[in-house]
């Protein structure tokens, strides 16, 4: 059987971060899709990359230098061999944002944010199978936007089930048909349009790309591997004396996740569910430790609250002027005028 493995942008932070990545996945002997993320706060430096591009800042290309030393200290600490490939790759990589930001805009802000932004994972899972590769953990780099096909809906993404599945089938589980361990490294978060444009998939669908990935090969069970020890009954950045929930179901971490709990994406966990593969959240710091178990549990889950805490919320009340009430025929133009807009609303009370 084959499990899927999912490292975040605070899993992969530093070299030693990476180095750590190589030791959990030295835990488990089976065949492993490991998705990761990009390095650190990559994504946001990027988006500053591309909000200055937008803008005519001549900041820009400072913005990028930044980027740039910070992936190469990490080569710098990971590699004793500066003539090693992957100095030379990772320098490719950055050319492709280069090339991006030498012209004026003439593309939408969204389709630019993907092109660009997107190059963070691609520059994580290149240093990171290299460097399991210099340590003796043979594993295969595959670039998922060759796998993971989606319409153009620039920054949200919808994926494309029937193609992805049947890319899969194709490009990925032949390779878990030879008698030694196989891992595959691969990129969270990105996809590829039918016109050969890189998509993403909204801000953490890394976790999403997982279940994505998970359900195409059913695969045995993913782990998310976080910071925390698990799923948490509130978030510890606000909250002091927070539990961990040893179990919960699908139905009740699905809700947890759409109302804001931040340890999860909201889409991963439908396509597990759909096929009853269990799910980990775990913790990269302490990889022995139980961590979290959503799975088909029918049992009650533990009787105490969670606690959901969402930044940079915007509340709008809407009201008749003709003394009458908003009712269902209202709302459905209320709501298509959001849906046109690309604005998803969080909460609604009518």
């Amino acid at each position: 059987m084959t499990k899927v493995y999912k490292f975040g942008g605070a899993s992969v932070k530093d070299a030693n971060a990476v180095k750590n990545v190589g030791n959990i996945i030295q835990l488990y002997h089976g065949n492993l899709v490991v998705v990761i993320s990009a390095m650190g706060k990559t994504t946001n430096g990027l988006e500053k990359v591309v909000e200055a591009y937008f803008n005519h800042d001549e900041k820009c290309v400072a913005y990028l230098e930044d980027v740039k030393k910070y992936h190469l200290d990490i080569l710098n600490d990971l590699f004793e061999n500066k003539q090693h490939p992957v100095f030379t790759d990772i320098h490719n990589t950055f050319i492709e944002i280069e090339w991006e930001i030498e012209a004026e805009p003439t593309r939408e802000y969204d389709y630019v944010y993907d092109q660009i932004v997107s190059v963070g994972e691609l520059l994580s899972t290149k240093i990171v199978s290299a460097y399991l590769n210099e340590v003796s953990i043979k594993n295969t780099w595959i670039d998922v936007r060759a796998i993971i096909q989606t319409d153009n809906t620039y920054r949200n993404a919808k994926i494309d089930w029937t193609l992805t599945e049947q890319l899969v089938q194709k490009n990925i589980q032949p390779l878990f048909d030879k008698k030694e361990q196989t891992v595959i490294i691969t990129q969270g978060f990105i996809g590829s349009s039918s016109e050969l444009f890189t998509t993403t998939l909204g801000r953490e669908g890394s976790d999403f790309t997982a279940g994505i990935l998970a359900y195409c090969i059913n695969s045995e069970s993913v782990v998310i591997w976080k910071d925390v020890p698990g799923m948490l009954n509130a978030d510890p950045k606000w909250f002091d004396d927070t539990k961990k929930i040893d179990n919960i179901s699908y139905h009740e971490a699905v809700e947890l996740a759409y109302y804001g709990a931040s340890v999860i994406h909201p889409k991963t966990i439908k396509p597990l569910h759909n096929k009853n593969i269990p799910l980990y959240i775990k913790s990269f710091i302490s990889p022995i430790e139980e961590g979290t178990l959503i799975n088909n549990n029918t049992i009650k889950d533990e009787s105490f609250p969670s606690f959901i805490f969402k930044m940079n919320q915007v509340l709008i009340s809407i009201a008749a002027k003709d003394y009458s009430f908003i009712v269902e025929d209202n709302l459905s133009q209320i709501f298509g005028v959001f849906a046109n807009l690309g604005i998803t609303i969080n909460l609604m009370q009518n």
